[in-house]
């Protein structure tokens, strides 16, 4: 069964099952005094400084000075400023980053151009979007002299060499880079000391980390406390009390809701029957797994497919959406966050 869902890996599984869509917005080039005003946004931003530096200032926040090859993440965040200095008074981003030409928005001039910033968003599934985002604080800052920071600087270098070039396969490029430095934006994250609760920080745990991973090497089995417990070489209790701490809710709830989260991207991509979406996560029967669906979902299985089925209200449509999207990204020459699992 776990080749009819194809899922191996906590990381792996939850980008996936989130539908990352990634729009990278123009970069920003500035010269001079400048301040510029975004409003909240969903999911996820991210972006870095190839040259120069500023101030990104996010509400209920100290303010932080990114300087060049710092990288950063936001989560949902609230409005946040990007500017050269503190006293400079913003304005609001959108319609001066609705000018872009040629990838590129700029400030003051040309010639004297001290600052470039890249940045891209990346939106995911409304359904599960929260696996990921609940788990990230609204700014992540990874400084060019952390111990991983210099992989991170050199992703942007490579994002910002491909928006500033017209070659093909671009898109595909940009696409692939920006997931591949949210990966890696989110290990830096789960390493960090101060850790996040949630699946995400408890990778690092070497036996709830191992018991995750089983679990999602084989969703469909039919797991017990006592083998999840032997897999993490722990006691029972000791287990449960350790995975409720560092994921927030007990392992085989959280086994529960991996697995309605699979049902709900399965059914809404109408991929199996619900008899076969019964056994591929690990329910003997469909009336089981239908019990559970509608207990964690609020909808019968049937009921939620046929819901997806519907077409979304014209302003909620995927291409209204990332065009909202790529006029927020356009908006941000900096930014983006990340989702929970």
């Amino acid at each position: 069964m776990l080749s009819v869902l194809g899922f191996r890996d906590p990381v792996a599984d939850a980008i996936g099952l989130l539908r990352p869509r990634t729009v990278i917005g123009p970069s920003l080039r500035a010269a001079g005094e400048w301040a510029l005003r975004f409003d909240t946004f969903l999911h996820v931003r991210i972006g870095g400084l190839v040259r120069g530096t500023c101030w990104l200032i996010l509400e209920g926040h100290e303010p932080v000075l990114l300087r060049a090859g710092d990288t950063f993440m936001l989560g949902n965040p609230p409005p946040y400023v990007l500017a050269s200095t503190l006293d400079a008074s913003p304005r609001p981003a959108e319609p001066v980053l609705a000018g872009a030409e040629d990838g590129f928005v700029r400030i003051g001039p040309e010639s004297e151009e001290d600052l470039y910033l890249c940045v891209g968003h990346i939106a995911f599934d409304d359904r599960n979007a929260a696996l990921l985002t609940d788990l990230l604080p609204p700014l992540v800052v990874v400084r060019v002299a952390d111990p991983h920071g210099g992989r991170l600087a050199q992703l942007i270098d490579l994002l910002a060499t491909e928006v500033g070039v017209a070659a093909a396969g671009g898109p595909l490029v940009q696409n692939h880079l920006a997931q591949i430095l949210l990966v890696h934006m989110l290990r830096v994250h789960a390493g960090q000391t101060d850790r996040p609760t949630g699946w995400l920080g408890a990778l690092n745990e070497d036996g709830i980390g191992a018991a995750l991973r089983a679990v999602h090497a084989d969703v469909a089995h039919s797991w017990s406390l006592k083998e999840l417990a032997e897999i993490s070489h722990m006691s029972r209790s000791a287990f449960a009390k350790a995975f409720k701490s560092h994921v927030g809710v007990p392992p085989l709830e959280y086994l529960i809701q991996w697995r309605m989260s699979l049902a709900r991207d399965a059914l809404a991509r109408d991929t199996l029957s619900i008899s076969e979406l019964a056994r591929a996560t690990g329910y003997l029967s469909e009336s089981a797994f239908s019990t559970t669906f509608r207990r964690v979902v609020g909808s019968s299985p049937a009921q939620f497919r046929n819901q997806a089925r519907q077409p979304p209200p014209a302003d909620a449509t995927t291409g209204d959406a990332n065009t909202r999207h790529k006029r927020d990204s356009c908006t941000s020459g900096a930014a983006v966050g990340v989702a929970k699992a």
